[in-house]
């Protein structure tokens, strides 16, 4: 299989066969845990290896990152704001190589993987303005001659855990955030996709090394769920943020809040479109596409759903089956494929055990899938067909989110039918519906209709933008990362009162004199 310059791309990363998975910054810890595998899914190769991080590494690293929350937190916010401008230059240095990464070891289209990395830095934008924004409020007092106000004050210690689907965007999302409102980091990428965590701690070492930042501001800790759950039981990290499955989401919240801490989950999503009889066909067909089978299927915001009215329905399904039959699926490299392969075998099973999950509970296939076999595809065991299907909505497997292209289609007679069809899952990450009647539009976005935390109208379900806070409700967790205000999850608030008079006087008028 052709290489694409990935060879190049490593080496301009700094990677190795053999990698150090302990970082405090600048420094490379050692460390004596088993060495993390990464294997492509592209063509099966083995990429190279990260060390675990090992007890004693995670201790020196962790008290490494308290001492440098000490001396972070004294720099002005726009100063830590310059850093992160900086890293956003820097990534704009390393954006094809290390996009060439995020595809090769992740297994997303090239596209996608750039993509990515422009993602990476336009949060550094968004957060370079961010850290001179970073408001309080003034009350007014009922007391005479006093002056309330609110501010906000660096948390301390941010534990970030990532999935394997973005390995480098949503740990860009807390931690520009986090530094530019004076906390530290502590980052456990995926133990799949573990080399985009190298790389990116290699990239930022550079731009803290010329500025002077503490040692300990950028940690990075490798190994399985083991290491995700010392940080959720550490008491030293008031924040963790976690990204992945729901039963991961809850194991990490159950031990987070155990100890008073605070939990931020970006967990399952099982999103839908509506097609209504007003919907542009063009804008609908593109949308679901894209995110049906962007990702191969991959995302958090993948359209799994596509509960379509019943006068067209007939005509969207056979419009997205002759869009299906111009799939390419093969080598994520090559700009020629428009789908790459799931990021492992134990992913194809999941795969297809919902295709014999579906035909069990009575779906019926209109696009086939399967697991693609040959020369081009045996090399890894990872390609599949992406598949429709029409079902019910009631059946078991349709309530669940299965991480790979497979396609839903139900039909419904009424909007209120469609909502409720919508909002009958348990998780409530991003909705859409497609139409150009103003009534339908704005009864999708009312408190009656999607009961999601990201709800479009004629655009699909994934690809979110960075300004607009990212997350979901229910089984999604009811975290929010990226833009709005979701910079006030990495701090922590303070209220204060003064009195600039010569009394003592007490709330609610209580006397207590002497």
């Amino acid at each position: 299989m052709k290489n694409f310059g990935i060879k190049d791309s490593l080496a301009s990363l700094g990677l190795k066969k053999s990698n150090a998975g302990t970082s405090t910054g600048t420094r490379w810890l050692r460390s004596t845990g088993a060495a993390i595998e990464s294997f492509s899914p592209v063509d099966g190769k083995l990429i190279g290896t990260v060390a675990s991080t090992d007890e004693r590494a995670y201790e020196q690293a962790l008290s490494t990152a308290h001492e440098a929350f000490k001396a972070w937190r004294t720099w002005p916010a726009p100063k830590r704001g310059e850093v992160v401008r900086q890293i956003g230059e820097a990534l704009r240095q390393y954006k094809e190589p290390l996009g060439k990464l995020v595809s090769y070891e992740m297994g997303k289209s090239l596209q996608e993987g750039l993509g990515e990395v422009q993602e990476m830095i336009d949060i550094c934008d968004f957060a370079v303005g961010l850290s001179r924004q970073l408001h309080g409020l003034t009350m007014h007092s009922e007391r005479p001659n006093h002056r309330m106000y609110e501010q906000w004050h660096p948390i301390g210690i941010v534990g970030i855990i990532s999935a394997f689907n973005f390995p480098v965007a949503v740990w860009s999302w807390n931690s520009m955030l986090a530094w530019v409102c004076g906390d530290v980091c502590v980052w456990k990428p995926s133990e799949k996709t573990p080399l985009c965590g190298v790389a990116c701690q290699q990239i930022v070492a550079e731009v803290f090394e010329k500025n002077g930042v503490p040692e300990g501001v950028s940690v990075l800790v490798n190994g399985n769920y083991n290491v995700g759950q010392q940080l959720a039981k550490d008491e030293r990290v008031p924040l963790v943020s976690a990204t992945g499955s729901t039963r991961m989401g809850r194991a990490v919240a159950r031990t987070v809040s155990e100890r008073f801490g605070r939990a931020l989950l970006e967990l399952g999503g099982n999103n839908a479109i509506i097609v209504t009889e007003n919907a542009n066909l063009d804008l609908a067909i593109r949308g679901a596409l894209f995110g049906a089978v962007g990702t191969a299927g991959q995302r958090c915001t993948t359209t799994r759903r596509l509960i379509i009215q019943d006068s067209v329905y007939e005509q969207v399904k056979e419009r997205l089956v002759k869009a299906y039959a111009q799939l390419s699926i093969g080598n994520p490299l090559d700009p020629a494929y428009h789908v790459g392969p799931l990021i492992d075998k134990q992913a194809v099973k999941s795969y297809s055990d919902a295709l014999k999950k579906i035909k069990g509970e009575g779906g019926t296939f209109v696009v086939p899938g399967g697991v693609l076999k040959g020369a081009a595809y045996d090399e890894s065991g990872c390609y599949v067909k992406p598949a429709i299907a029409e079902v019910d909505p009631s059946f078991e497997i349709v309530q669940q989110e299965t991480f790979a292209p497979i396609l839903y289609l139900i039909r419904y007679t009424t909007l209120e039918e469609a909502i409720d069809i919508q909002n009958g899952v348990k998780q409530g990450l991003s909705s859409a519906i497609m139409t150009t009647n103003l009534h339908d539009m704005e009864r999708f976005l009312s408190h009656e209709g999607s009961d999601c935390g990201i709800a479009n109208v004629n655009i699909g379900t994934s690809g979110a933008e960075i300004g607009g806070a990212f997350g979901g409700e229910k089984e999604t967790g009811g975290g929010r990362e990226s833009g709005s205000d979701a910079w006030r999850v990495y701090m922590r608030r303070q209220t204060n009162t003064i009195n600039f008079g010569s009394t003592l006087p007490l709330a609610q008028g209580i006397k207590f004199d002497i």
